[in-house]
């Protein structure tokens, strides 16, 4: 049996899981985030990997930037990308796991 959540807890941490969903809330930023869970990548990778166009990864790259999810490193002409805020890191992990021991979920063989 699950443990009653503390709904003024909660409430007082409403704004930032929200904020937090929101991040996670589009495909492409899921896909991102998941790419970088793994590995630190520049632009160039992450648009291969993740078969997202330039422009909308760029958009999409700025946002989480700007949210803090993400952080940067310069080397040379290239930036890289990784994960910045680690809370992002257990969700990731929690997401796939919740989605991978459903019943549906898609198993490689």
């Amino acid at each position: 049996m699950n443990e009653p959540l503390d709904i003024d807890v909660i409430r007082e941490l409403s704004e930032d899981i929200v904020s937090v969903l929101k991040s996670l809330g589009n495909k492409d930023r899921l896909l991102i985030l998941s790419l970088l869970l793994n590995e630190e990548l520049n632009v160039s990778e992450i648009e291969a990997k993740s078969e997202i166009l330039q422009p909308t990864l760029s958009q999409q790259l700025m946002i989480l930037r700007k949210n803090n999810v993400v952080t940067t490193r310069r080397s040379g002409k290239q930036i890289f990308y990784s994960i910045k805020d680690q809370r992002f890191t257990k969700i990731l992990n929690n997401i796939y796991r919740f989605h991978s021991d459903h019943p549906t979920a898609v198993t490689a063989e």
